[in-house]
């Protein structure tokens, strides 16, 4: 495209695409598929998960302790295993999305194995497809990988029980050794870094495969696989409402292949909006650090918070990241149990300090947001407010967060794609209110100079 075609493309682009926000009341329409009291409008049903934060009683919303319900089980009994045995249980969590009941041991065991067996990536993949071109964006190049991995599967188009499993267990596999060899390609590429490729060593966790193919010198701690389990089951599944699975199950309505799903989910991760905030939570971190001289003084925090909210410091943005959520009002489950073993991972290291700062920002801000803007919505902190910190204890680089995340969430998009196939039945098709006036046709001849201003709203 020219340049002066690009030019007459972005004239007047904010007034041709405005829609006056009056006439969303007009015509009840619910941005975001949002209730006006922030809560989602049903848009299908679901036997995968419940998010719980709150009752309806009445016409009235009333906040309530966080829970989050994956296929009937609680999260808290199902990471349990990992507090009480120090085991691994995010592959237990996936076949349990996956196939909608625990499994036995010789069940998980097979399925561990099915992992194992779909993790090698197709001949000539890293060189051809990650290397060159390397990608400045690691979730832009789990999904180009994504797309190419059809071209590699002899039966893409297959619509098949078996095919779709077959797919949904290979990208469960395979994200995660993508991920680490974008991360590399990208920092040999674009930072004069090292390409590592260590192989991934059979029998290992997904937590001890990353970690095995992330660090340099393949050493790990037990805790810190355990640490990144946690996140990974964490991460799994959230509802059929947020916004990449619902993108998900939109793709998978039309009867499009599951490559071709996937992608479009991890597209829609990527957003800032969506995958992104714990890295934003981070460098909030880093900027109260410097400007609050005692971390331990709560009227000086809370002092800096309000700046914060009035767009004074920090990004201007008058936010405090990692505080509030769609659904959950008075706790987030998954921040709990996030924090939870975050303590015993950072106790006596220099990142206590730093995750008691954390938390006293948690207890802080609901106080400050009511000051500033009344006492609205409840909020508490989300999962976003303790996962960067973690994976910075974790030596994990910032640009694999959201990366990761896709990683986790893989099993719960496959759950909701395999439901929206068996049950959906239907392409997913909202309307959309048109406002527009009609207009007269102008024969080109006839046309002045500079025509074309969009329609009258």
């Amino acid at each position: 495209m020219s340049e002066d075609a690009t030019v007459d493309i972005t004239r007047d682009f904010e007034e041709i695409n405005r829609i006056a926000p009056e006439l969303y009341a007009k015509h009840q329409v619910k941005r975001g598929l949002r209730n006006d009291d922030g809560t989602g409008v049903v848009a299908g049903i679901t036997n995968i998960s419940d998010v719980h934060g709150y009752r309806i009683e009445g016409d009235r919303v009333i906040p309530d302790e966080g829970r989050l319900i994956l296929r009937g089980y609680d999260i808290d009994d199902l990471l349990a295993p990992v507090f009480a045995e120090g085991r691994f249980c995010f592959e237990e969590i996936c076949y349990l999305l996956l196939m909608g009941s625990l499994p036995t041991r010789d069940e998980l065991l097979r399925f561990r194995s099915a992992l194992d067996i779909q993790r090698e990536l197709p001949d000539g993949f890293t060189s051809h497809y990650i290397m060159n071109p390397a990608s400045a964006d690691i979730m832009n190049c789990l999904a180009r990988s994504v797309q190419i991995l059809y071209a590699s599967d002899i039966d893409a188009e297959s619509r098949t029980d078996e095919h779709e499993a077959r797919t949904a267990i290979s990208l469960l596999s395979r994200l995660p050794r993508i991920m680490v060899l974008a991360h590399y390609a990208k920092q040999a590429t674009f930072y004069n870094g090292s390409m590592i490729m260590h192989r991934f060593i059979p029998g290992q966790s997904t937590a001890e495969t990353i970690l095995s193919m992330l660090r340099p010198n393949r050493v790990f701690t037990h805790e810190e696989a355990l640490m990144l389990d946690i996140m990974l089951s964490l991460h799994a599944e959230h509802g059929g409402g947020n916004n990449s699975t619902f993108t998900c199950r939109v793709v998978t309505s039309s009867d499009t292949d599951p490559y071709s799903a996937y992608s479009a989910a991890i597209g829609s991760l990527k957003g800032s909006r969506h995958g992104g905030a714990n890295a934003k939570v981070l460098a909030m971190l880093r900027d109260i650090e410097v400007g609050v001289a005692d971390w331990e003084n709560d009227d000086e925090l809370a002092s800096y918070l309000e700046r914060i909210v009035r767009g004074q410091a920090f990004d201007g943005s008058g936010l405090i990241y990692g505080m509030g959520h769609a659904v959950y009002t008075l706790s987030d489950p998954r921040a709990k149990l996030c924090l939870q073993f975050a303590r015993r991972l950072a106790a006596d290291t220099p990142f206590e300090a730093e995750l008691r700062l954390l938390e006293r920002v948690e207890h802080l801000a609901p106080e400050v947001l009511a000051a500033l803007k009344g006492p609205g919505k409840t909020i508490s902190a989300n999962v976003d407010m303790y996962s960067g910190l973690v994976y910075t204890m974790l030596d994990v680089p910032e640009d694999l967060f959201t990366p990761l995340f896709a990683c986790g969430r893989m099993a719960g998009w496959a759950a909701h794609r395999f439901e929206e196939i068996v049950s959906g039945k239907r392409i997913i098709r909202p309307a959309y209110k048109t406002t527009g006036s009609c207009r007269d046709y102008i024969p080109l001849s006839e046309r002045g100079e500079g025509a074309g201003a969009g329609a009258e709203a």
